[in-house]
């Protein structure tokens, strides 16, 4: 996951699962030197999310979406709890929770508190 946290290896990696590029191509789309293209691609072909392909004397590259799939794998195990916490924030959003000021003192929703979006 630490691999896409740095915004220009995220849009470097974008661009590749689009098609091939060789790294002349992509220092062409990007406001960095063509060694700084090529260590994010290091990153990106170490952790799997990047493939290499020889042509000659030129490499290309070539995204690997399905990298991706230990994380969204990990991110599913979060999953049961994102309805709960997305619906008490859509009732607080639309005013409809205890939220509001009542004699001058502000409360704490119930809602949020209960979907454990607050302590209290």
């Amino acid at each position: 996951m630490r691999a896409l946290g740095d915004g220009t290896r995220l849009a470097i990696f974008e661009r590749v699962c689009g098609r091939e590029f060789t790294v002349g191509e992509l220092t062409a789309h990007f406001d960095v030197s063509q060694p700084a293209v090529s260590q994010h691609l290091a990153v990106l072909k170490r952790c799997g999310l990047v493939r290499e392909r020889r042509e000659g004397r030129f490499a290309r590259y070539r995204g690997r979406p399905e990298g991706l799939r230990p994380m969204v794998e990990w991110l599913g195990h979060f999953r049961k709890f994102w309805p709960e916490k997305l619906e008490a924030l859509r009732e607080m959003l639309e005013g409809r929770m205890d939220g509001v000021e009542r004699g001058g003192e502000k409360r704490m929703p119930q809602g949020l508190k209960a979907a454990g979006f607050c302590g209290g």
